[in-house]
């Protein structure tokens, strides 16, 4: 008898916090790989340190909210907030350890054969701790405020992320040894980390953390008394934003409010060195609120995030990433003509291999061209010196009509948002903050030009946020189009976001929270439907994350009915493949390397009947991009742009250099073909090669047919 289905209520689900720090534990490997260059390999180091601080403020605090509200109710996984919480504690202790493992016997003896020291100060010259002195003495010292801590001095308000330094204070003069508490805040202003200015024999660049000057001199700021001990150590606090927004009236000013309220938040993680006093200790956790399982102690450097500026102050090339130039299509390399390019036909770009400047420039040439009347732009997130910012200043000032939907509820750039708003504000930009309950997270532009006495629409949709620092660190696509069907329905969700719209219209288009969700459900069971049929079916999915469960579910279902599904998930995962009757064709990857996957892709074999249906678009598989996230996807058309995705995806399942295959357990491993083979595939030094070659090497009508084959993780 065939094997009876599982029911829904049977389905298996990774927690979402274990996934996600599994996914920091692939990021951690990165640093550890001597396949990367060895500056690279630190900046991967920070990276580990600057995703736990997020994990800690958002996550894990919303875990110990739930516990402190006596909420334990079990999640889709069976884990409750404690059993989380406890869970949670067990990795991370773990994956601090494994990164100061790699620091100190790893990166700092690589570093040290490359003639780059990192000393503690008693491994430092004469000349050296000379010439140290003199830099405390004029450069630090004067900064520094003790801050004793008695009935006289009440504990101090700790800033979210600050150094700080734990020191215990005895006075010589008594006979009691006392262990009087002092904390030394660290000013953000200061270097972390010091480069020596004197030089020693061999040139070797010498660099000391700040935290261990600090330490040395300490006695310098307490005159008299005898420093018994200090140990470096930072908070973190809550900072996620509680706003109602359907009781507030200016949404702009009550976010400042909570800005300054977040360095307050609860705290929810002491990280502090090796050797504090115990007893300070217990009196700084009461003091915080904290239990002894919110202490991670640190036998390494107290916030690696600190080497992210190190990487900056190192000036050897041959030590990181060789330069990628970025490919500029030859239709776009004349920006007067880029409206002209557009209206011939559709423009796909691929991030960073081909170059973010022609969306600039597509800003620039529709600010200063008199034939525009109009541009509109959502902003989630964008560089501190935007050029895009000031081309819509530009282009309100020349008297256009420039509406920028900006999510000032970007977590993390909310400062840098409100700033952006008030900038446009001033210069006579319609600056409107999306639909109350949502984030306006779709990237989206669009340019409204006469020509021939009629206005024309020209659309520009990406995967990306519209930023062009991290265009150059993100994987990322751009749709340019000019294609009334997709133009109309731009400017539609455009009206529904500044305007009132309870049940827009979207045909082309998928759009959150009105149709995307139900849409893409639609599109996998089409699927189920044609491989019940005996019709060939397949999914490919590339997203960043997968959390949504009833989507889970119906992946579940469509590979019971035997649908070959690829999933190419970069973080969060709680799909759990390749269980008997139940995941068995389906297939989990994560692939990490120099660039960080962002693009999400998805492909329907057989969901609109005639050809494969081919997606790409701002949205993860999650329920906050689902239904409290403005997100739009949109179709892949143009059959060379339809080749061009299909071979995105195709690389990225034979990817064996940094794909890592997800297993029932929760592991992630290499595939069976690169640990058996010693030519590695890289599907993004594939795509860096043929950004100089321009595109892929097979003609346009095998494309679809290449990826019917039946193509395996393992394969």
């Amino acid at each position: 008898m065939p094997e009876e289905k599982k029911t829904a209520t049977e389905f298996p689900y990774f927690n979402r916090e274990l996934s996600w720090l599994a996914f920091n534990q692939r990021v951690l490997n990165q640093a550890t790989s001597p396949e990367y260059p060895l500056l690279e390999r630190m900046k991967f180091l920070a990276f580990v340190s600057s995703n736990l601080d997020e994990f800690f403020e958002i996550r894990v605090s919303g875990l110990m909210q739930q516990v402190k509200s006596g909420i334990n109710d079990p999640g889709a996984d069976g884990l409750g907030p404690k059993e989380q919480l406890r869970s949670i504690r067990e990795v991370v202790t773990q994956l601090v350890a494994d990164q100061t493992e790699c620091w100190e016997n790893q990166l700092v003896p690589t570093l040290a054969d490359h003639g780059i020291l990192f000393c503690s100060y008693d491994e430092l010259t004469r000349n050296e701790k000379q010439w140290l002195t003199r830099y405390f003495e004029e450069q630090i010292f004067p900064v520094l405020t003790p801050l004793a801590i008695d009935p006289a001095h009440p504990f101090p308000q700790l800033t979210n992320k600050a150094l700080y330094i734990l020191a215990s204070i005895d006075d010589p003069q008594t006979r009691i040894i006392e262990s009087m508490m002092a904390i030394i805040p660290v000013p953000r202003i200061l270097p972390r980390t010091v480069r020596i200015g004197v030089p020693r024999r061999g040139n070797p660049e010498v660099y000391i953390f700040l935290s261990d000057i600090v330490q040395h001199y300490m006695k310098r700021l307490f005159p008299g008394y005898r420093v018994r001990s200090a140990a470096p150590f930072r908070i973190t606090r809550n900072s996620d934003l509680y706003i109602d927004e359907e009781e507030v009236v200016n949404l702009l000013r009550k976010i400042e409010e909570e800005l300054m309220n977040m360095h307050k938040g609860a705290a929810v993680r002491l990280e502090i060195a090796k050797g504090a006093d115990p007893i300070l200790l217990k009196q700084l956790l009461e003091a915080l609120d904290l239990q002894p399982e919110n202490v991670y102690t640190a036998a390494g450097p107290i916030n690696p995030l600190r080497l992210m500026s190190t990487y900056d102050l190192i000036d050897r090339p041959e030590l990181k990433f060789p330069p990628q130039v970025p490919h500029v299509p030859a239709e776009l390399e004349s920006p007067e003509r880029i409206f002209e390019q557009i209206s011939k036909h559709d423009i796909l770009l691929h991030h960073p291999f081909d170059s973010f400047q022609p969306f600039i420039d597509f800003l620039n040439q529709a600010a200063c061209d008199p034939q525009v009347f109009a541009i509109k732009q959502t902003l989630y997130r964008t560089s501190g010196d935007s050029p895009i910012v000031e081309a819509l200043m530009e282009a309100s000032r020349r008297g256009k009509q420039v509406t920028v939907l900006i999510e000032i509820k970007a977590r993390f750039d909310e400062a840098n948002n409100i700033q952006w708003a008030r900038q446009l504000e001033d210069v006579g930009v319609h600056v409107v903050y999306g639909l109350v309950g949502l984030k306006t997270h779709c990237k989206t532009c669009m340019v409204v030009r006469r020509e021939n006495n009629e206005l024309k629409r020209y659309v520009h949709l990406g995967t990306g946020n519209y930023n062009p620092k991290t265009a150059r660190l993100y994987t990322d696509l751009s749709l340019f189009t000019a294609t009334p069907s997709i133009t109309s329905e731009v400017a539609s969700l455009f009206n529904t976001l500044t305007g009132f719209s309870l049940t827009p219209d979207f045909k082309k288009l998928h759009v959150a929270p009105f149709t995307l969700h139900s849409k893409i459900q639609k599109h996998i069971d089409t699927e189920t439907r044609n491989a019940l049929a005996g019709k060939p079916a397949r999914i490919i999915a590339q997203v960043n994350s997968l959390v949504d469960k009833q989507t889970i579910d119906h992946l579940y279902k469509a590979s019971q009915a035997g649908v070959k599904i690829d999933l190419i998930v970069r973080g969060i995962c709680n799909l759990v493949p390749q269980v008997k009757g139940i995941s068995e064709h389906i297939h989990v990857r994560s692939i990490l390397g120099r660039y960080l996957e962002h693009s999400r892709i998805f492909y329907f074999e057989n969901s609109s009947g005639a050809r494969p249906r081919l997606l790409a678009g701002s949205a993860d598989w999650m329920p906050r991009n689902f239904f409290r996230r403005i997100e739009a996807v949109f179709p892949i058309e143009a059959p060379e742009h339809r080749e061009r995705i299909i071979h995105i995806l195709e690389t990225h399942l034979k990817d064996t250099k940094h794909a890592r295959i997800l297993h029932s357990n929760g592991t992630y491993h290499k595939t069976r073909r690169a640990a058996n083979s010693i030519h590695l595939i890289s599907a993004q030094e594939i795509f860096a090669k043929e950004s100089n070659n321009t595109r892929p090497p097979f003609p346009t009508e095998q494309a679809e047919e290449l990826i019917l084959r039946p193509l395996t993780p393992n394969s």
